[in-house]
């Protein structure tokens, strides 16, 4: 049910911004900052991440994040929780080879990939040397949550899965205050 929960209160967007915005949700590599505990900030770079972060794997992701529709890129949230996996200079080396291999983000002009090739190639680079440490699904949720109600003004503050549910299927009236 947490993995629902997060789906349905976070949305990855296009670029960097203010955490968690009015509307929720930032782009891939945010998320997965504030995830992995990390206090926000802003990514506009994979330079702009935590060391424990793959450099390689996170530029591909920002990639992937900001080339996608606001539908495709959802399917990019199953991946915010393994980023973190920053491993020796000769494995980082390796990753970016892997993916230079398959989409060529040092071109001249960034390259279109579907989102099917793009997860293939995130997969693939993931897949090499040092997994992200285990995190539980629930455990991001609540980081993520955590924050946004941190910095949202009462009035904006997200219903419970329960509410959502009971308003959903016409049990309660949603309550002055919630989403």
């Amino acid at each position: 049910m947490t993995d629902f929960y997060h789906i349905l209160n976070w949305t990855l967007k296009r670029g960097s911004h203010t955490f968690p915005g009015p509307e929720g949700g930032t782009c891939i590599n945010e998320a997965a900052i504030v995830a992995c505990g990390f206090p926000y900030r802003p990514v506009r770079a994979p330079t702009d991440m935590p060391l424990c972060f793959s450099r390689p794997i996170c530029r591909l992701a920002l990639h992937l994040n900001d080339e996608a529709g606001d539908v495709e890129r959802q399917r990019l949230i199953p991946f915010v929780t393994r980023l973190a996996c920053a491993d020796t200079p000769e494995i980082e080396r390796e990753r970016a080879a892997y993916i230079r291999a398959r989409i060529d983000l040092d071109g001249r002009y960034m390259p279109h990939v579907s989102m099917d090739e793009g997860i293939r190639v995130l997969e693939g680079a993931l897949a090499i040397g040092r997994q992200a440490d285990p995190l539980a699904p629930d455990v991001a949720a609540d980081r993520l949550n955590a924050a946004r109600a941190d910095t949202a003004p009462e009035a904006s503050k997200q219903a419970s899965i329960s509410q959502m549910l009971k308003v959903w299927l016409g049990v309660f009236e949603k309550e002055p205050g919630t989403v």
